[in-house]
């Protein structure tokens, strides 16, 4: 989908709050998903997330708020009045039916005939690729031949809209980035709106085509993966992502393109383009993503922040290197292995940090 249009909505959140006691799970949820679109929640446990898919499959009410599914409003309808499916982290399969059986099993409670039932199913499990194990019981399967038997279940309704909780959690490393390629896929193919529900910025970035990020239910930022990870809206946001050294500053003098930033250990020109309506006092948060940092060794002359190398992440081609300054500053750069060897990092070194002013991001909502 193209991110830069705007398809017709399917869903509608409106100021949606959900409580469970005076627990406050979900808080003045207010966004719009799209027909056809892959849309991911994403947040840590206990953020709202699973809350706010559940209100959409009617699972729960809402407190307060109105839901909307294809301009209908939605509050107090049933959960199979809704043709909402939802595809379960557990996967929800029945264990005493067969393949088939499972696929057929939603259009049998919908009283499709026999026949209509056993062709529909085929069809889709020869889409999912799996009909050669259509008599097979479902504990004859692997992890991720149940996720295609589960994926085939819940669409053989041929529904406008799919619902995912955290399908691909259970499975390793390698069959979690093949079944992303499988959703995506799938999606793209069928056109029919996902709803995903992870904690995991590697899927939600992979499939989404826009992502909903959330914290103690509250919604912190929507926006396509390329806009949240360049251009984050808080230090929650930029923190969750994992890749972010953030510094509080003070806007100082004016220059000919902006203004002069102060923060601990140093200060940067920042454009005007990012500083906004920030004036000369003001306090404000920006961010230098961890591949935006450079070292130098410390009689390089280079200007910038010194620290001492603590530790070190493989990460394949790359690795994280995790840096402290003088002050207590904790930094992350990310680099290629020549690069860091280049400048002789190992634990205890110590080098300069150092970046260009094009490399930070002020975070508009963290202005003081």
């Amino acid at each position: 989908m193209d991110a830069s249009t705007t398809p017709p909505a399917i869903v509608k959140f409106d100021n949606v709050v959900k409580k469970f006691g005076d627990f406050v799970a979900v808080e003045k949820a207010d966004f719009e998903i799209g027909q056809g679109e892959f849309m991911a929640i994403m947040g840590s446990s206990g953020c709202g997330k699973t809350t706010t898919l559940r209100m959409l499959a009617g699972l729960e009410d809402p407190t307060s708020g109105d839901i909307y599914l294809d301009g209908e409003r939605v509050n107090g309808r049933a959960t199979w009045d809704r043709d909402t499916p939802m595809v379960w982290q557990s996967l929800a399969l029945f264990p005493f039916l067969t393949v088939q059986e499972n696929v057929e099993f939603s259009l049998k409670m919908r009283g499709v005939g026999k026949a209509e039932r056993a062709k529909r199913a085929r069809k889709w499990l020869e889409k999912m690729q799996i009909t050669e194990f259509a008599d097979r019981g479902i504990n004859q399967l692997s992890g991720g031949q149940r996720q295609r038997v589960a994926l085939a279940r819940a669409l053989v309704t041929e529904p406008k809209i799919l619902l995912l909780d955290e399908p691909l959690s259970a499975l390793d490393a390698h069959l979690k980035v093949r079944m992303q390629a499988v959703l995506s896929n799938l999606q793209k193919d069928l056109g029919i709106t996902f709803v995903y529900v992870t904690h995991s910025m590697s899927e939600a970035f992979a499939m989404a085509d826009r992502v909903v990020i959330m914290s103690r239910g509250r919604i912190e930022q929507i926006g396509t993966p390329e806009e949240i990870y360049r251009a984050p809206y808080n230090r929650f946001v930029a923190e969750f992502l994992g890749s972010a050294n953030i510094f509080d500053g003070v806007v100082g003098a004016a220059t000919p393109g902006g203004h002069m930033v102060a923060y601990d250990g140093g200060e940067v020109d920042l454009p005007a383009s990012e500083l906004l309506d920030a004036k000369t006092g003001d306090k404000v948060t920006f961010m230098v993503g961890a591949e935006n940092v450079d070292l130098a060794p410390t009689d390089a002359g280079q200007d910038g922040l010194a620290a001492t190398v603590v530790g070190e992440e493989f990460l394949g081609a790359t690795a994280t290197v995790f840096l402290e300054t003088d002050d207590g500053q904790e930094l992350k750069v990310q680099k290629s292995h020549a690069e860091l060897k280049a400048v002789k990092c190992h634990a205890g070194a110590r080098l300069i940090a150092h970046w260009a002013p094009s490399a930070c991001h002020v975070l508009p909502g963290e202005k003081g």
